[in-house]
């Protein structure tokens, strides 16, 4: 976990932030696996909209310490309930998350590493995706017993088609840096060490058009997207509340931790 970080609009734990320009740079760190939660995902949310209130930003870039972009919800970490404390938190965590869609600047995600279920979905939030051949894409929900979430739901089909989202939420399968390029989940695919650098220089490129003009439309583009989100995880939360509490479920979190293919039930 990273060092607080103390801004003028307030003190964070869990990211930094940083600008250069009309570029500003929000980096989580909780490498290097920087699992999700519902305290980093409301303070990417909170930075955002600093920068919306910040005149002079006018493109961010949203990136990761360490060896992964964001490997997903830690359910590894177990309350004492024996639940999955990413799993427990969901309603809050997608409240949180919503926040990210109402946000106005366009956003560039550096995907350096793996980017796995919610790690996904916050890659997914952002504008444009730069990653490298290193990378994993992985929308492994139902590997583990449970239901797709952080609304990936809506915006993986709207991203790269329904077909091709299916097929991801149903396998579970891990797409490389080259493969998510091929099917648009990714807009570039550079050399491992120069991913940050290129979803900068994009930032740049959008940062150099007029700011107003940018905001109004992406604000057309996106229209209706974050209602379309806040309903979408609403749904997920209920279909995710019930599928915790199968055996399945049990399961599907057991093998993950044990690194062994699940052998689900059914029940």
């Amino acid at each position: 976990m990273g060092q607080k970080t103390t801004m003028q609009h307030g003190t964070y734990e869990h990211i930094a932030v940083s600008t250069a320009g009309n570029v500003a740079t929000i980096e989580v760190r909780r490498g290097p696996n920087n699992f999700i939660d519902t305290d980093m995902v409301a303070e990417i949310a909170d930075a955002l909209e600093v920068y919306d209130r910040t005149p002079d930003v006018r493109a961010i870039v949203l990136c990761a310490e360490g060896k992964h972009f964001c490997a997903g919800a830690d359910f590894g970490s177990r309350g004492p309930d024996g639940v999955a404390r990413g799993a427990k938190r969901g309603r809050h965590l997608y409240k949180e998350a919503q926040r990210l869609w109402r946000t106005g600047k366009p956003i560039v995600a550096a995907v350096h590493g793996a980017a796995v279920g919610a790690g996904v979905g916050l890659a997914v939030m952002a504008d444009f995706r730069v990653t490298c051949p290193e990378a994993r894409f992985s929308t492994n929900f139902t590997r583990l017993g449970f239901h797709p979430g952080f609304g990936l739901t809506c915006t993986l089909p709207r991203l790269i088609g329904s077909q091709n989202a299916a097929m991801m939420m149903y396998t579970g399968r891990r797409l490389t840096g080259e493969e998510a390029l091929a099917i648009g989940l990714a807009d570039y695919c550079v050399a491992q060490d120069q991913v940050r650098t290129k979803a900068v220089e994009i930032a740049a490129e959008i940062a150099g058009s007029a700011p107003l003009a940018i905001v109004a439309t992406r604000e057309t583009l996106r229209r209706g997207l974050a209602d379309a989100v806040a309903s979408a995880t609403e749904r997920e939360y209920e279909e995710q509340d019930w599928l915790r509490n199968t055996a399945d479920f049990k399961e599907g979190t057991k093998a993950m931790g044990e690194r062994r293919p699940p052998a689900f039930q059914a029940r």
